[in-house]
């Protein structure tokens, strides 16, 4: 048995992982910290019954001395993050606060319940990061490892990088017993609908325009939000402290494979599922058109990387990870996913 605190344990990822880990580790007791900013929703953890919901921010290290103390945590999962390459763009300000500032705080946090004043207890801080920090690959350049130098191209990436080295230093400096996992692009249930899958999903729906970046064959690690769970499980069961693991899904893809596949799905469901048709008239799927007609090239963001790739050589050596869920089914999955909790993100979507 394990108490954990799980920061961001509202979003997507962290959502996903309450999920898992309450059901995979029926006798532990979870903390979630979480704002609950636009990408948290209380819902997403609702029926959770080993789960307690503490609305507070990260950079308030007071409350999280109080919850690693008064909990007895001896596991800090740490979600929280500005994550959207977009909004970072547009601005950075609340990515270094929350990121680097943020990430920041839980340690100092950690450090002194867990060191300074816990002499030495036994403990774990899980830091999730991504495979961004790395920048962009060439076509024919080899996978992230471990070892890639970091090159982080936006102010997103830049900011995770930052709190990667915290985490890295805090171990280095004062003992903490860390490990961080770097991983690729997680799609599944809970998405906040501003990330490509969802978005998509979503728009085909509603008859919306499929905003295509560029000439769409950015290159992807699609990583299956469940096999990221078991990822971490399996870096907090047997990773080296101060170590970090690479978490792939083992699917590389261009967006427009991705895209393509988003329409053929939507089209599927539309010829199989009764009842779609009245629920989502504007879909071209719903008057017999192909969803892809919605497909629609705009500018290229700035500072897009061409390619991401990962090696997860190490964490299947050490950790014996290895993914479960293709793309294809794990795609299909998620799709009907969001038609069977239409209650969920109805409320994040405009009319």
């Amino acid at each position: 048995m394990a108490n954990l605190l799980v920061t961001g344990g509202a979003g997507f990822i962290g959502g996903n992982f309450v999920h898992y880990w309450a059901k995979a580790h029926p006798g532990d007791s979870i903390v979630v910290l979480d704002c609950l900013t636009y990408a948290g929703n209380r819902s997403t953890i609702a029926g959770v019954e080993q789960a307690e919901l503490v609305v507070g921010d990260i950079r308030d290290t007071a409350l999280v001395e109080k919850l690693l103390a008064e909990h007895s945590i001896s596991t800090l999962v740490h979600f929280a993050a500005e994550s959207h390459v977009d909004r970072s763009i547009s601005g950075p300000d609340a990515f270094i606060d929350t990121n680097i500032l943020g990430t920041n705080s839980l340690l100092k946090a950690a450090r002194k319940v867990w060191l300074d004043t816990g002499s030495g207890t036994p403990h774990r801080f899980h830091h999730i990061s991504t495979d961004e920090v790395f920048g962009s690959l060439g076509p024919h350049d080899p996978a992230f490892s471990e070892t890639t130098a970091y090159a982080p191209n936006s102010p997103y990436s830049a900011s995770k990088a930052a709190s990667d080295h915290l985490v890295r230093a805090y171990h280095h400096t004062f003992g903490l017993e860390v490990t961080t996992t770097n991983c690729s692009n997680n799609y599944g249930p809970y998405q906040y609908p501003e990330k490509l899958i969802p978005l998509f999903l979503l728009n085909a729906l509603h008859g919306r325009n499929l905003p295509i970046y560029g000439d769409g064959m950015n290159v992807r690690d699609w990583l299956h939000v469940e096999d990221h769970c078991r990822g971490i499980e399996a870096a907090l069961a047997r990773g080296k402290p101060g170590e970090t693991y690479n978490i792939g899904g083992g699917e590389e893809l261009p967006n427009m494979a991705v895209i393509d596949r988003i329409c053929a799905e939507v089209d599927r469901a539309f010829a199989e599922i009764d009842g779609l048709a009245q629920r989502f008239p504007d879909a071209p799927a719903a008057k017999g058109r192909p969803t892809a007609e919605l497909k629609t090239f705009v500018t290229d963001r700035a500072g897009h990387d061409r390619r991401y790739a990962i090696d997860e050589t190490k964490a299947r050596a050490e950790l014996g990870y290895v993914p479960a869920h293709d793309f294809e089914s794990g795609l299909a999955g998620t799709l009907r996913w969001y038609l069977d909790n239409e209650a969920w993100w109805r409320p994040l979507v405009r009319a």
